[in-house]
C-alpha cells in the first residue's frame, strides 16, 4: 500500500490510473469502512482510502480533540483488504491556509436533520470532500463510496457532484451492523458496556417505526406525526436524548404527506450518554 502524505505525492501516484475509487475516512476504522474499501475494489482500477480528521465538521464542544486516532491499526486493516493507496496528509498539508473559501449546500437538505442539530456541519463535510476529490481525481473521474448510514450526507454530496459537474460518482455501500443490529460506527467505541447493550434500541425504534409505516400507510390511516412523537418518548423513557426520528421521503428527505408516500426512509439520531448515534432504515 503507497501511503502519500502530500498532495503532490498523491496527485503523481493516480497519474498513471484512468478509474479511482475512493472511499474517504476520519480512520478508527471499522468493517463498515473495510466493506466500503472492497466494494471500491471491485470498481475501480486503483483503491484509494484518507484518513483525515477534519476539523471544519466538528462543532465547539464536540470531539474533535478525542476523536480516536489509531494510524497504525488503520493501515493494517486498509491492507488486510487489499487497499492500493492511503492518502493521509496532516492539517497543515490539506488546509495550508485558513479555510475561508467553502462550499454551502442547498439549505433545503443541509439545514434539517442532522444540520438542525449540527449546524455548519454539512458546510465542513462538502468542503472537505470536495478538496479531496481535487486531489484524488486530479487527473481522471472516478468513483467515491460513502457508506448508507450518513444517509442525509449521501445525498447531499449526490447533490453537490451533479450541480457542480464533477466527474465523481457516488455509490452507496449498505450500512454494515453488528450481530444486534447496531450500525457500526468509530464512536461506538465511546460506550460503557451497559451502553453498548442499550445502543441496539435506537435501530429497533426505527425498525418498529418503518414497520408501522408499512403497515398504516398501505392502510390509508397512517398518522406520522403520533408514531414519530411515540418512538421518541420511547427512547427517552429509556434514559435517551434523542434529537429526531423521523419518516421521510428518500429523495429529497420532504416530509411524508398524503401524496407523498414512497420510497421513505426512517432516520434517528439520538445521545446515549455522552455518545451521540445516527442509523437509517429504508422503508
Amino acid at each position: 500500500m503507497f501511503i502519500a502524505r502530500t498532495v503532490a505525492e498523491l496527485r503523481q501516484h493516480l497519474s498513471a490510473f484512468k478509474k479511482p475509487a475512493f472511499v474517504p475516512t476520519m480512520g478508527n476504522l471499522h468493517e463498515g469502512h473495510l466493506s466500503l474499501m472492497r466494494m471500491g475494489k471491485q470498481l475501480g482500477d486503483v483503491s484509494v482510502a484518507s484518513i483525515f480528521v477534519n476539523r471544519l465538521q466538528f462543532l465547539p464542544g464536540e470531539d474533535f480533540a478525542s476523536y480516536p486516532r489509531t494510524f497504525d491499526s488503520d493501515c493494517d486493516k486498509l491492507r488486510s483488504v487489499g487497499c492500493d493507496v492511503l492518502f493521509a496528509p496532516d492539517e497543515a498539508e490539506l488546509y495550508p491556509q485558513a479555510q475561508s473559501f467553502k462550499v454551502m449546500p442547498d439549505p433545503a437538505l443541509a439545514d434539517i436533520l442532522e444540520g438542525q442539530f449540527r449546524s455548519g456541519f454539512f458546510t465542513g463535510v462538502c468542503t472537505v470532500v470536495l478538496k479531496l476529490f481535487h486531489c484524488v481525481f486530479a487527473h481522471s473521474g472516478g468513483l467515491a463510496v460513502f457508506g448508507q448510514k450518513d444517509f442525509q450526507q449521501f445525498l447531499i454530496l449526490r447533490h453537490m457532484m451533479t450541480q457542480l459537474a464533477m466527474p465523481v460518482d457516488i455509490v452507496t455501500g449498505a450500512t454494515t451492523r453488528a450481530s444486534d443490529g447496531l450500525a457500526l460506527s468509530s464512536r461506538n467505541g465511546y460506550l460503557s458496556a451497559d451502553e453498548r447493550a442499550e445502543a441496539v434500541q435506537l435501530s429497533m425504534a426505527l425498525y418498529k417505526l418503518a414497520q408501522a409505516a408499512r403497515a398504516g400507510l398501505a392502510g390509508g390511516n397512517f398518522d406520522v406525526a403520533a408514531a414519530e412523537a411515540s418512538a421518541m418518548a420511547t427512547l427517552r423513557d429509556r434514559g435517551w436524548q434523542p434529537d429526531y426520528i423521523t419518516l421521510r421521503r428518500q429523495s429529497d428527505l420532504s416530509p411524508v404527506t398524503a401524496a407523498n408516500t414512497k420510497p421513505l426512509v426512517v432516520l434517528g439520531a439520538a445521545r446515549l450518554g455522552r455518545t451521540r448515534l445516527i442509523d437509517n432504515l429504508e422503508v
